[in-house]
């Protein structure tokens, strides 16, 4: 756990902050963080304005975390950037070796950097992990976002939803507008307001409002916490390139749709079998996206479930709601020290009453999966981790036409 935002700071400085100037929203929460803010971001070039979203983690390419209008950067930019930063964190290191900026922070400068190359007005940032020590905490959010909390990373963020809920609204700074998806009156919220008031920082909270149109699910809470952030954008007096107020309308059924994440609820076809493949990997999480799930008729039968979880993931919760949900479960791991493995998931599943098979690598899980699937007119869902993802998603997107 590091102690300080001070390195990151000391690098963009050796850099030339290249952050200065550029204007920001700033997101964080438990879940949903990554795809509102695409939304937003989509919001933004819709109105004209040309935006770069940073991102993490990445799926497949390390390009998924520094996009702009839209479209990740080229190789060569992101080799420039990182070789920029690289060597700035060489030079700063020799020089005081007491600061030692972190691979993230690196990554954050270079992502900052290609913003400030190719001229982008606004930046929409993702914490990578909590929000007050984070390296993208450099950044003064006009509009900061609070997805939502949930007890994750709790080895690093604390054991409570008022710990966790204390560390994300580090990021709201004095002058900011806060959007927050946190039910009002819980314990995650009265942490959240506490900073709120402190700064005097109004507080939006979309959620609540009960003229909302958007379906209870996790895109449509998404895509009202995103419409809800633009609309403060023009409160505050952001205009689109036509010189109208930025607001809600500005981010379409049209726009939201084209600007899905992957490893997000993500569809594919493999010959007859139906495959979904997403990151959710908290209890929370993964109840909510078989909750959405099972409001498509094409999927009402239960799924083959693909499995593999970081050693940090609540496994317990997690099977809690997958194995009385599920045809059959098939345990797996993508191998790494970080991660469970097979026979520690299948043996978790197993105690929690799951039909369990067990395959490494993944391809070997996701062929056995698509194997018992066609036998028993199922589909396949692959959940729990966006690591996982990562590692079958080249596999899947070759099966679409």
């Amino acid at each position: 756990m590091r102690v300080s935002t001070d390195p990151a700071r000391a690098l963009l400085a050796r850099l030339g902050e290249p952050q200065a100037g550029l204007r920001v929203v700033h997101v964080t929460g438990s879940k949903g963080k990554g795809s509102t803010a695409a939304l937003v971001a989509a919001g933004l070039r819709c109105a004209g304005l040309r935006v770069g979203r940073y991102a993490s983690p990445h799926v497949e390419r390390l390009n998924e975390r520094v996009v702009i209008d839209g479209a990740e950067i080229s190789d060569e930019l992101l080799y420039a950037a990182l070789g920029h930063s690289l060597d700035a964190r060489e030079a700063l290191v020799a020089e005081r070796p007491e600061v030692d900026p972190t691979w993230f922070d690196v990554m954050t400068a270079a992502a900052l950097l290609c913003f400030r190359w190719e001229g982008v007005e606004w930046i929409v940032a993702e914490v990578g992990l909590g929000g007050r020590l984070d390296s993208t905490n450099v950044l003064d959010g006009e509009v900061c976002v609070i997805t939502n909390i949930e007890l994750e990373h709790t080895a690093v963020l604390g054991d409570t939803h008022a710990a966790i809920a204390a560390e994300k609204a580090g990021i709201v700074k004095r002058g900011a507008t806060l959007v927050s998806g946190v039910p009002s009156g819980s314990e995650a919220d009265r942490a959240i307001s506490a900073r709120a008031v402190e700064l005097r920082v109004p507080v939006v909270r979309p959620l609540e409002d009960p003229g909302r149109s958007e379906v209870d699910t996790v895109a449509g809470r998404n895509l009202c916490v995103a419409r809800a952030v633009l609309a403060a954008l023009g409160q505050r007096g952001v205009a689109a390139r036509d010189g109208a107020r930025l607001g809600a309308g500005h981010l379409d059924a049209r726009t939201a749709a084209a600007a899905g994440l992957p490893g997000r609820q993500e569809r594919f076809s493999v010959g007859d079998v139906a495959v979904v493949l997403d990151g959710a990997h908290t209890p929370a999480s993964v109840a909510a996206a078989l909750a959405d799930l099972g409001r498509d008729p094409a999927l009402r039968a239960r799924p083959v479930v693909v499995l593999g979880l970081a050693r940090d993931k609540d496994m317990a919760g997690i099977l809690k709601h997958l194995a009385p949900r599920s045809e059959k479960l098939v345990s797996t791991s993508v191998g790494t020290d970080l991660h469970r493995t097979a026979a520690e998931i299948a043996e978790a599943a197993l105690a929690a009453g799951a039909v369990v098979e067990l395959a490494t690598p993944p391809r070997a899980a996701l062929e056995l999966a698509l194997d018992r699937a066609r036998a028993s007119g199922a589909w396949v869902l692959v959940i729990g981790s966006l690591y996982l993802a990562g590692a079958l998603r080249p596999d899947l997107r070759q099966t679409r036409p």
